[in-house]
């Protein structure tokens, strides 16, 4: 079956992650992608590690399938020629440049227009194109911060803290990736390209929801808070006989389902657990929230008594959610996954079988695929080079400039 993105060509000039993640999304789903790669070096994460599989970079493997690579130092003249050809061919151009590079080198938006009026230009920044802070350069740690996501993620009396993962670099690359179907669909109505201008910030803001207009009702800036949720209760992790686990009553619905169950779960003698059918400060939500101390104090001595596993068949009786803590290695080898493909096998040139994580958008008519592993360096110059009409003998010659 064609996937979505069958016949449209992307000229990737992007590197570490934000970049990358974007242009293999679009991959995923049958974009041709040319990566662009410095000659003898590569993307900086080639040597991001370790771990390393025959060499590969696991961080490079990551965020690289579906991707044909081409050594070309687009800083020389003949580089430029090529450049220039793949533009013209090309119906979308990615880069995570720092703003003013691609300028400096001849190829501002205006005369990427020249070359090719259709073409959509997806450039991703720290601050975006415009603004005060256009030129300073930026990372996924330093967005985190500046974002005020650290301020508000870790525990009440503990020290800013940024998540487990780089949010603010893959929220940019699904930014990305989102304005480029949006300019797609565009430009098949009017058929003109348009420049998409994301920054790592703009792209992190948003995700803050609730947070960001519970501010503008108050004016009260969000506080850690660790596994709390500022406005519904009980919705937090909780201290089993065992473990950790998550309990999560979001709707009354839920809260009365709790009710329900709520004499089985404690001791008849225990007439202070008891009382919580009753008790007025606990009967809706927003009372809950005012309450929440004297709610969870309960609650804790209740789960105490049972372990996570017992917890969870309990509630889960009920249709109550609940949820294990895991660690990565728990999901990614659970039933869950293995059902839903998040977990795929793909073959790569030196290193054999390995293993990657799936494509999370599941199309009946036209779904994604992984076609092809993350390139070695260089792995599709001559290939594509042919393609552009350039002879061996040419490419022979380019390569004894240093130009790939």
């Amino acid at each position: 079956m064609a996937s979505p993105l069958d016949g449209i060509q992307v000229l990737d000039l992007t590197r570490v992650l934000a970049g990358p993640f974007a242009t293999m999304r679009l991959g995923d789903m049958g974009a041709r992608i040319i990566k662009i790669e410095i000659p003898g070096k590569g993307d900086d994460t080639r040597i991001f590690g370790p771990p390393f599989l025959e060499g590969e970079s696991a961080y490079y493997l990551s965020v690289n399938r579906n991707k044909e690579s081409i050594t070309l130092n687009i800083r020389s003249d003949k580089g430029k020629e090529v450049l220039t050809k793949l533009i013209e061919k090309c119906d979308v151009i990615i880069e995570n440049f720092r703003p003013g590079t691609l300028e400096k080198l001849g190829f501002s938006y205006t005369r990427i227009q020249e070359i090719n009026d259709r073409i959509i230009y997806c450039a991703v920044s720290g601050y975006g194109h415009s603004g005060p802070r256009r030129l300073d350069p930026s990372y996924d740690l330093i967005t985190q911060a500046e974002s005020g996501l650290m301020d508000m993620t870790g525990t009440v009396d503990g020290t800013p803290t940024k998540v487990g993962i780089s949010l603010a670099d893959v929220t940019a690359g699904l930014t990305a990736t989102e304005g480029v179907l949006l300019a797609l669909i565009h430009r098949g109505k009017t058929g003109k390209g348009q420049m998409i201008d994301v920054s790592l910030l703009d792209a992190l803001i948003p995700l803050f929801t609730y947070q960001a207009q519970n501010y503008f009702a108050t004016g009260a800036t969000p506080k850690r808070r660790g596994n709390l949720h500022p406005t519904i209760v009980p919705y937090q992790s909780f201290l089993a006989k065992d473990d950790h686990f998550i309990f999560a009553i979001a709707t009354e619905g839920q809260w009365h389902s709790l009710l329900k169950i709520w004499p089985d779960l404690i001791e008849d003698t225990d007439k202070t657990l008891a009382n919580v059918l009753e008790d007025e400060r606990f009967s809706v939500n927003s009372s809950r929230v005012k309450h929440r101390e004297e709610l969870c104090s309960i609650l804790e001595k209740v789960f105490s008594s049972k372990t996570v596993d017992e917890w969870m068949k309990i509630f889960k009786s009920a249709d109550i959610p609940t949820g294990r803590i895991n660690q990565l290695s728990d999901i990614l080898e659970s039933d869950l996954a293995k059902a839903r493909g998040t977990v795929q096998n793909m073959d790569h040139p030196k290193i054999g079988k390995i293993r990657t994580l799936g494509i999370p958008i599941k199309l009946s008519d036209s779904p994604g695929m992984i076609r092809l592993p993350p390139p070695t360096l260089g792995q599709h110059t001559e290939e594509v080079l042919h393609e552009l009409g350039y002879s061996g003998d040419e490419i022979k010659e380019m390569r004894t400039e240093g130009t790939i």
